[in-house]
C-alpha cells in the first residue's frame, strides 16, 4: 500500500510540473506585418496576428528619435489586431509598440522595429526641366518686339560720319591726291632743268 500510494503520489506531482508551464504560459504575438526588423517602401496597415484570441488593443508608432506618428484605431478580430497608417512614412527608422490584453486576462506588450526606404518621387525633376522649358519658349516672344528699334537707329548713325567726313575734309580725296602727284611732277622736271 505504502509504495503504491508513493507511486500515485510521484505520477501527480509530475503531472503538475509538466501542466504548470502551460498554465502560467500567456498569449504571444505570432506574426506582424511588417515583420522585426524589416524594410519596406512604404506603409499603409498595421496587422498583428497572435497565437489566440486578444482584447483591448493599444497600437502606437513611433520614429527613431521618439516623435509619435498618427494612426487609426486599433481594431482586433479574434487574434488579428490590425492599424491604419493615416500618412505617408518618410524615409528612416520606426518601432511599433503594441499591448493587448490576452485570453488569460493578463496584458502583454512589445515592440517590432523596422525601416523605411521610400522611393525618390519622380515628379519633382519633370517639373523642374518643363519650367525652363516654359521660360525659353517666352523668352522669345518678349525679346523681338525691342529688335526693330537699333535697325530703325542705324542708317541714322552711318548718316552722321558720312556728314562728318565731308565737313572735316572739305575736298574729296581724290583732289588731294592729284595735287601732291603734280607737285612730285614739278619738283622732278625742276631738278632735270637745273641740271642740263
Amino acid at each position: 500500500m505504502a509504495v503504491r500510494s508513493f507511486l500515485i503520489t510521484v505520477c501527480g506531482a509530475l503531472l503538475l510540473l509538466l501542466s504548470a508551464p502551460a498554465a502560467l504560459a500567456h498569449d504571444a504575438l505570432k506574426s506582424s506585418s511588417p515583420a522585426k526588423d524589416a524594410k519596406v517602401s512604404s506603409l499603409e496597415t498595421i496587422e498583428l496576428e497572435f497565437t489566440s484570441k486578444v482584447q483591448v488593443p493599444v497600437v502606437v508608432l513611433r520614429t527613431k528619435g521618439g516623435e509619435s506618428v498618427k494612426l487609426g484605431k486599433a481594431e482586433v478580430d479574434e487574434r488579428t489586431v490590425t492599424a491604419e497608417v493615416t500618412e505617408p512614412l518618410p524615409s528612416g527608422a520606426y518601432v511599433i509598440g503594441w499591448r493587448v490584453v490576452s485570453s488569460d486576462g493578463h496584458p502583454i506588450t512589445g515592440e517590432i522595429p523596422f525601416t523605411v526606404k521610400a522611393a525618390d518621387p519622380t515628379p519633382t525633376p519633370s517639373e523642374e526641366t518643363s519650367a525652363p522649358a516654359a521660360s525659353e519658349s517666352a523668352a522669345p516672344a518678349t525679346s523681338v518686339s525691342p529688335a526693330p528699334a537699333p535697325a530703325a537707329e542705324q542708317p541714322a548713325a552711318d548718316a552722321t560720319p558720312a556728314s562728318a567726313e565731308e565737313s572735316d575734309g572739305g575736298l574729296p580725296t581724290w583732289v588731294w591726291v592729284v595735287g601732291a602727284l603734280l607737285v612730285v611732277l614739278g619738283v622732278g622736271a625742276w631738278l632735270a632743268t637745273r641740271r642740263r
